[in-house]
């Protein structure tokens, strides 16, 4: 296997969620308080997290919870506070947003205190620590979620001990899958859809994702032998059975399906290592996304 920092990054991970959970007492204020009407909002990778965030936050009881993409945050709606999930603090769709917010209601999670979007940010939460040299997000975005996490009363110790098992699990029988499906519920769907983006980018793998319970409806018509279908997290009654059924292969892991993540990661990164590519630099991709006006 050849040195690349997305797979130091990844292995990394258990510890930094360690890390994100001991600092949430500090930042507490800044975070989302329960019955806060609340938006997350990110791009890319973040948007996924911000996905997540959100409904693991809802089935916490903590409150009103909406996740949007960046440049698709709605204009008209209001929020206490709005969240905003950028690595850089240089995404162009973030700026933009914060550029138009109350900043009293605004806080930014990122790895770049001193950026443009940390300067428009009521309230600046930094994850320096976090911080990642490949162009692949991996360990910034689940060190975030891990800190959400904390902040509703989950166990990220007992998550940290998850990743440890996921970073060991077994991935060579599944690297020959021509095609991957993720899928997950609830918390769950923003990290299959994450799941998928890591092994288009890494490795140009042909990969999708759904809600668990939607994939019967349509999705289905393209599994068959040689393809996988991945559930992140448990699966719903009947799901693998009706995989079986077509010839595909039904993965799934007795784990949080935040650290399902890592393994899906990891596969990511493999896959780009058989097909010679770099996985800590994609094709067409860059650290942010910065877009030019004409």
């Amino acid at each position: 296997m050849n040195h690349t920092f997305v797979a130091e990054e990844i292995a990394a991970q258990p510890e930094s969620w360690r890390t994100a959970a001991a600092l949430v007492d500090t930042v507490r204020t800044s975070l989302p308080s329960r019955g806060e009407r609340v938006a997350i909002v990110g791009c890319g990778t973040s948007w996924f997290i911000a996905m997540s965030c959100a409904a693991r936050r809802e089935q916490a009881g903590h409150g009103e919870t909406d996740a949007f993409a960046g440049s698709e945050f709605p204009a008209n709606r209001r929020y206490d506070r709005v969240v905003a999930i950028s690595r850089s603090g240089t995404t162009t769709e973030i700026i933009e947003l914060l550029t138009r917010l109350p900043k009293h209601t605004t806080t930014l999670l990122t790895a770049v205190t001193d950026s443009p979007a940390a300067q428009l940010a009521g309230n600046v939460i930094p994850l320096a620590f976090a911080d990642e040299k490949s162009v692949v997000q991996t360990r910034f975005a689940t060190t975030v979620l891990s800190l959400f996490r904390a902040l509703l009363g989950d166990d990220v110790a007992a998550l940290a001990r998850d990743a440890e098992a996921a970073l060991v699990e077994p991935i060579d029988d599944l690297l020959d899958a021509e095609q991957v499906t993720f899928v997950g519920r609830g918390a769950a769907v923003g990290l299959a859809h994450e799941a998928a983006l890591k092994s288009r980018e890494a490795a140009q793998l042909w990969t999708e994702a759904y809600p668990a319970m939607d994939y019967r409806h349509g999705p289905i018509s393209i599994a068959e032998p040689g393809r996988l279908v991945w559930c992140l997290g448990p699966s719903p009654e009947g799901l693998r059975g009706d995989v079986e059924a077509t010839g595909g292969r039904f993965v799934e892991f007795e784990l949080d399906a935040q650290a399902a993540l890592v393994i899906a990661q990891r596969f990511a990164v493999a896959q780009a290592e058989r097909r010679g590519l770099d996985p800590d630099h994609p094709r067409n991709l860059s650290r942010s996304v910065i877009l030019t006006t004409e």
